[in-house]
């Protein structure tokens, strides 16, 4: 009997961490920042100091880790559940970004070409390529594009802590 209690206790998890969210109870419906006004998500935060993202990413070539507030646009999200979105770096790279302990999503929607402020800090990290397809399979990335993910990758990675999205 308690064999079948864990086993279903396992289950219902598993399902549960797949299912998409469907609203975010950590939405703020606007914040009001110096001059950033958005849906905030997460921790509140000022947006003071705001630096870009390639600003960011020369900043962690000098340190190992770097605390920030930083603008950029959303490249892509994850589709499945709004636990992570890709910013744009530069014409060529985009840095993920995830969100503290797990605590907050943004919206299952498209947000490519939304300008995003966010606070907390970044850090390279080697990514397993097991990881990176995880996240592709997120993106909604073809069966093909997953499957040629074969090498784990050294990436400029996120932690935020709070996140507003603008508005457009």
């Amino acid at each position: 009997m308690k064999k079948a209690f864990w086993i279903l206790l396992t289950v219902a998890a598993l399902q549960s961490c797949n299912q998409p969210e469907t609203a975010n109870e950590t939405a703020t419906e606007t914040a009001a920042t110096s001059d950033v006004t958005g849906t905030s998500y997460g921790a509140a935060f000022e947006a003071e100091d705001v630096i870009s993202a390639s600003e960011l990413q020369a900043k962690v070539e000098e340190q190992d880790s770097v605390q920030a507030v930083v603008q950029a646009e959303i490249v892509e999200s994850c589709q499945a559940k709004g636990c992570w979105m890709d910013v744009k770096l530069d014409d060529s790279t985009t840095m993920k970004v995830t969100f503290k302990d797990y605590g907050f999503f943004v919206p299952v929607e498209d947000l490519s070409g939304r300008t995003v402020v966010f606070k907390g800090t970044a850090k390279k990290k080697m990514i397993s390529a097991e990881a990176r397809r995880h996240y592709a399979q997120d993106a909604g990335k073809s069966e093909a594009e997953i499957n040629a993910i074969t090498t784990p990758a050294e990436e400029l990675r996120f932690v935020a802590d709070g996140v507003i999205i603008k508005e457009e």
